[in-house]
């Protein structure tokens, strides 16, 4: 799981390891993965944990050489990124692109070569990629680059499986650093109250989908999106 330290990606590896996997962790801070990687160990204590720079190949291409074989790729997303399309410097977004699109292209590239044909990889893609908010148009572009990828490499690299998940606003430590508490409960609670569902999910609730994608034989070339229902109107 690259972006497997906290939020989403420790959730989905939690819940991988309950099930009785090998979690391998990848991010950037090696002080989160070290308390990452020993929670996970309290579940399943064959965990391991490499530091990785989703923005750089050769970290990417270095993070798998040590790691070897797999049976599945998951990955999370770095922090969004906001602004009006007129204001936007180019060299921003192409950063973004960098860091959203690349790394995660990248990274399938090399886990395609090494796992199974039985194997999985599901990328994270964004519920703006169907509908975008102001200031969003970048996130959109990158969101809907990978679902667009999602479906083109399922048909390429079968019976490979390759799907995504695409959640809308999430309760995770990510969020809350760039709001803070105070302003991410507000938020929390302004949007719950427009979705039909009535509820902001948790980083379990999203992994959750993640597993379901990983387990499911059935499903290839899909993106799923826990959201609350955020994207039906």
């Amino acid at each position: 799981i690259i972006g497997g330290s906290s939020g989403i990606g420790l959730a989905t590896g939690k819940q991988a390891a309950e099930r009785g996997a090998q979690v391998i962790i990848a991010g950037r801070s090696q002080d989160k993965l070290n308390a990452a990687v020993a929670s996970l160990k309290n579940i399943n204590p064959t965990a391991l944990g490499f530091t990785v720079d989703i923005a750089d190949a050769s970290s990417i291409a270095r993070l798998f050489a040590e790691v070897g074989a797999i049976d599945h790729l998951a990955m999370t997303g770095p922090a969004p990124n906001f602004g009006g399309f007129k204001d936007l410097v180019a060299a921003n977004v192409k950063s973004e692109f960098d860091g959203k699109f690349w790394g995660q292209y990248i990274a399938a590239q090399h886990a395609a070569k090494v796992l199974p044909a039985h194997g999985s990889i599901t990328f994270m893609s964004g519920a703006y990629s169907q509908r975008p908010v102001p200031g969003a148009s970048s996130l959109a572009a990158v969101q809907g680059a990978i679902e667009g990828l999602v479906r083109g490499l399922a048909v390429d690299l079968a019976p490979l499986r390759v799907n995504a998940v695409s959640p809308g606003l999430t309760d995770t430590p990510l969020i809350r650093g760039i709001f803070g508490d105070a302003a991410s409960e507000k938020l929390y609670a302004d949007t719950a109250q427009s979705l039909p569902t009535r509820y902001v999910a948790k980083p379990e609730d999203i992994a959750q989908s993640y597993i379901y994608l990983m387990e499911s034989k059935a499903s290839s070339g899909s993106v799923l999106f826990p959201d609350g229902g955020y994207t039906l109107y």
